[in-house]
């Protein structure tokens, strides 16, 4: 199609973006769930996109809030992928309600070896690190396993504020975080600490979300515009967009097709449509719809 004044129009979807594997297990489980009996309530959003949560809502997936677990005594609570605490479980128990788990099982091996290394190092002074957002659902989950003494870090001069340099440091990573930005913490820790205080660094990061990274850059630099796609709160989406943006300069993040409103400027022949890993593909086919509907009717007027 003709999409400016100087050339065809070439709009492409990136074929490595969309949910990876725990956020297709997780809606997967939801819709079958759904199929089979209603209502099903979310314990927060299953996945960080508001679109997609609003079409899974009119399907009968309701979230809600931790404050409100107590309203769903003997009902059934999906866990969503990112995991949750051992408390929240054990909650969940004592009121009866019935767990539809999709903790994706990246997550789960995480939690289980944070909770191994903190079994065997109660008592040495160990303190065990996670490279993440403070807050996150996910990161919750992980602390969780350490009776909430992990020690959560995004950045360096977190590091520097909350590690002890005199006591040994297990570093683990958030599923979703930036590579190089880890191995510069765990680079970073092992001149930090006092001699001879051990640091052990597990580079816990999701190689599905990982690998996106070189294929998001490939792609970013082939396009001459590139929209980015996905729910203003995914960690993930931050990543691969900066990512994005540092291949290609002129890449713009959107959480709905219905933000982009201005046509193309005129030099633009190709436009590269990607998301993150919570971001589906029928969201990122209705930016390229999008796209085509306002290079439409900047030809007829």
């Amino acid at each position: 199609m003709r999409g400016n004044d100087t050339g065809e129009l070439s709009i492409e979807i990136d074929s490595a973006s969309g949910f990876c594997f725990g956020v297709i297990t997780a809606i997967s489980k939801a819709e079958s769930e759904l199929k089979n009996s209603q209502p099903l309530h979310s314990l927060g959003d299953i996945v960080h996109n508001g679109e997609e949560v609003e079409r899974l809502k009119k399907r009968g997936l309701h979230s809600i809030t931790y404050d409100r677990l107590p309203e769903l005594r003997g009902k059934r609570v999906l866990f969503r992928a990112h995991g949750e605490a051992p408390k929240v479980y054990a909650e969940a128990k004592r009121l009866g309600i019935e767990v539809v788990d999709a903790t994706c099982p990246v997550v789960l091996a995480l939690q289980k070896r944070i909770s191994r290394k903190y079994q065997e190092t109660r008592g040495k002074g160990t303190q065990i690190v996670i490279f993440g957002k403070q807050g996150h659902a996910e990161v919750n989950g992980l602390v969780g396993q350490t009776n909430g003494e992990a020690i959560v870090v995004q950045n360096l001069e977190e590091a520097k504020k909350l590690i002890d340099p005199q006591r040994p440091v297990a570093l683990f990573s958030q599923t979703t975080m930036d590579m190089n930005r880890f191995a510069e913490l765990g680079n970073f820790l092992k001149t930090f600490v006092a001699s001879g205080v051990e640091v052990e660094a597990f580079d816990t990061i999701c190689r599905q979300v990982s690998n996106r990274v070189p294929e998001i850059t490939d792609f970013a630099l082939r396009m001459d515009w590139v929209y980015f796609i996905a729910g203003a709160h995914s960690s993930n989406g931050k990543v691969l967009f900066n990512t994005a943006q540092r291949a290609n300069l002129n890449s713009y993040f959107v959480s709905s097709p219905e933000e982009i409103t201005r046509p193309l400027p005129a030099w633009v022949h190709s436009v590269g449509v990607c998301g993150a890993t919570s971001t589906p593909l029928w969201q990122m086919e209705a930016v390229k719809h999008r796209i085509e509907e306002i290079a439409k009717e900047g030809k007829a007027k």
